[in-house]
């Protein structure tokens, strides 16, 4: 990156589109990173810094061997910031770094029209198990299964903002770690900062969910723009 160039430059750049190099300023976000997760379509997260609870959500597309953005919009973290997601703990309100997958998207609200994903729609008996001791721990289930308790878990139809729609995010899904936590989503913005989510408004919600096309396998990089926990990394 150029000396002198703030962030903010760049974000403003890559909401308008405009990733072609130019010299002297840094390559688009995604061609700095070392694994964008082999799809052709991805999803950036960024804070300033670990204590932040704001930053930049961007969608990208991988056209003829280069990445384009394609709608960005302003997004919430944990409301204790972000943290390695390797090390984060279940109950911490912060929100984990790294490259996952999005498996899933669900919502209350009826699958939009030409959504080319997976979409689980939430009825008064979706519940996602946050509980340790469940054989559910970190899965949506219809019921909630006798091992796993009201208190440790989400009743997803009482959220009906945050999850009027969303999308799961890989974390701490495909093998939980019992205590790492449970039910980190990308989902619509609630009052404030989230308990360890990444949000953005409910139009940037749609915007996402009608861009988003699961053949195409599309990962959310979830990291700040520099320091320990930079999304260059991943």
């Amino acid at each position: 990156m150029r000396p002198g160039l703030a962030l903010g430059s760049v974000l403003l750049l890559l909401a308008a589109g405009t990733v072609a190099a130019v010299p002297g300023r840094a390559a688009p976000l995604p061609e700095r990173m070392g694994d964008t997760g082999g799809g052709s379509q991805l999803i950036t997260a960024v804070a300033a810094r670990p204590g932040a609870t704001t930053g930049r959500v961007t969608w990208w597309d991988r056209r003829d061997g280069r990445w384009v953005a394609a709608g960005s919009a302003a997004a919430r973290f944990g409301a204790k910031g972000l943290v390695e997601g390797a090390r984060r703990k279940q109950s911490t309100s912060t929100t984990p770094t790294g490259l996952y997958d999005l498996p899933y998207a669900f919502g209350i609200k009826a699958v939009p029209a030409g959504t080319r994903y997976a979409y689980r729609t939430v009825t008064k008996r979706s519940w996602w198990c946050q509980d340790n001791r469940a054989r559910a721990y970190n899965r949506w289930v219809e019921g909630l299964p006798a091992d796993c308790r009201a208190a440790e878990s989400e009743h997803l139809v009482s959220y009906a903002t945050q999850y009027a729609r969303a999308l799961v995010i890989g974390f701490n899904y495909h093998r939980p770690v019992r205590g790492r936590g449970a039910g980190i989503f990308l989902h619509v913005n609630g009052r404030g900062a989230t308990a360890g989510c990444v949000s953005v408004p409910d139009a940037a919600m749609g915007r996402i969910l009608a861009w988003a096309d699961q053949r195409r396998d599309p990962h959310i990089a979830i990291g700040t723009s520099g320091g320990p926990t930079a999304i260059t990394r991943y």
